[in-house]
């Protein structure tokens, strides 16, 4: 969860990129909380639309990321991979999708569910805005990396239920149509054995240890949410990955075939908490074909 970004970045990039032209706008406020301004960047294809869309979700272990990591380009890409200067959002679009990369609550100043609160809120302003961005509101999904991972898990498996919806564009759904998880912890109970990290991560994210607060820790896991009525899920993990173990997609996995969803579970045999190289870009034709089956195609 506090790898470095461009490693999370590189799971999407290829060497080629798609000739489409397209728009990028930064820093569009979606919500106001406290007077701290919710910002999200959008790039999106200059084709006629409207166009399916992706919400892209960063990590950094609740406490540290930004949207930026994922709409701005990166010296380690076009070192590392000759991107040509392309951020994920901007290659997203370059494949005919509107990309969106969000900006969310941060802790130790905002508890659970704050994140996941302006995740939900993004898609339901995105969608009251359809007509402005040249997107299909009835074509949305979501990608998230380590605890964007969860958070991207969360909005995908809860209904307004579960009490994260936020209170702004509430006529608007939250739902979305296929989720992309890397990595993403989907069980918080399995941290609860490791004290230091539920002192310096977990408490300042949920207020409360987990013998004072057991149902919380429960209300935060997405494998607590998983029904039928789950979209499509695609789950990438890596084996050695000691910073989220393999088993939370494992079984998070699991729990949404037996329920009767769609889920689709990759392992990268000794990759960790993130990957490059060759592996990178395996994993994103994956990603593609999943985008391309089950947003893009769908009308």
């Amino acid at each position: 969860m506090v790898r470095s970004s461009f490693l999370f970045l590189a799971l999407f990039v290829s060497p080629a990129f798609a000739a489409e032209p397209v728009a990028v706008q930064r820093d569009i406020q979606y919500a106001v909380h406290d007077g701290e301004k919710m910002l999200l960047d959008i790039a999106r294809p200059t084709t006629p639309g409207p166009h399916p869309t992706v919400v892209c979700l960063h990590g950094g272990a609740w406490r540290g990321g930004k949207k930026d990591h994922l709409s701005k380009t990166s010296r380690y890409l076009d070192v590392e991979f000759g991107t040509g200067r392309k951020s994920l959002i901007e290659w997203l679009a370059g494949e005919g999708y509107v990309a969106v990369a969000v900006g969310y609550r941060l802790m130790p100043k905002h508890k659970f569910p704050a994140p996941v609160e302006d995740a939900k809120t993004a898609v339901r302003y995105l969608r009251a805005h359809a007509a402005k961005f040249d997107i299909d509101p009835d074509r949305i999904g979501t990608i998230g990396y380590s605890a964007g991972g969860h958070i991207a898990a969360l909005v995908g498996t809860t209904t307004t239920e579960a009490g994260f919806e936020g209170t702004l564009y509430r006529e608007q759904s939250s739902r979305v149509n296929c989720v992309v998880d890397f990595f993403g912890p989907t069980d918080l109970t399995l941290f609860i054995e490791a004290e230091g990290i539920e002192t310096a991560i977990f408490k300042p994210l949920l207020g409360s240890r987990y013998r004072e607060n057991p149902e919380l820790y429960r209300k935060a896991s997405p494998i607590e949410h998983v029904t039928k009525d789950a979209p499509p899920f695609l789950i990438l993990h890596g084996t050695a990955d000691i910073i989220v173990p393999i088993i939370h997609s494992e079984r998070f996995h699991k729990k949404l075939v037996d329920a009767g969803a769609k889920s689709e579970l990759t392992t990268l045999s000794g990759a960790g908490h993130g990957w490059t190289g060759e592996t990178a870009v395996k994993t994103m034709g994956l990603v593609t074909k999943f985008l391309e089956a089950n947003l893009k195609g769908k009308r």
